[in-house]
């Protein structure tokens, strides 16, 4: 059974995607940094690689996508509340993201969503009910 989640996503430009997640909130693993990569830590059992494309690129024998014209990997983020989910997404705007649709209210499930500096989309909701059970 798995114990964490290592999300590994491409970047454009390291710093830039360093300075736009640390003004989310995200801290980062400095054993796992360096000039190609680092380890984002999102909560205790959610971590997000963020590598250079040259990086990334030793890991699949693939191309990378460009998240600015294909979405390959929709990522998405249980909050606490609808404030913690519009806050977030504020942030993300603030810091030079992107909206890329309007909020969703489905009731028991409120959600909204941001792009990335690299065109990652990001959903955010919250959840009235008991969460999705394995």
């Amino acid at each position: 059974m798995a114990t964490n989640i290592f999300i590994n996503l491409p970047v454009r430009d390291l710093q830039k995607s360093i300075k736009f997640f640390a003004h989310l909130g995200y801290s980062f693993n400095q054993h796992y940094t360096d000039e190609s990569a680092t380890c984002m830590i999102v909560d205790e059992n959610i971590f997000v690689m963020l590598l250079t494309e040259t990086r990334f690129k030793e890991f699949t024998p693939k191309p990378v996508s460009d998240a600015h014209t294909s979405t390959e990997v929709l990522l998405c983020l249980q909050m606490e509340s609808r404030d913690a989910v519009t806050a977030l997404v504020n942030k993300a705007i603030e810091a030079g993201g992107s909206a890329y649709k309007e909020p969703q209210d489905h009731g028991f499930m409120y959600g909204h969503g941001y792009q990335d500096l690299d065109g990652h989309l990001w959903e955010v909701v919250y959840m009235s009910g008991e969460p999705p059970k394995a």
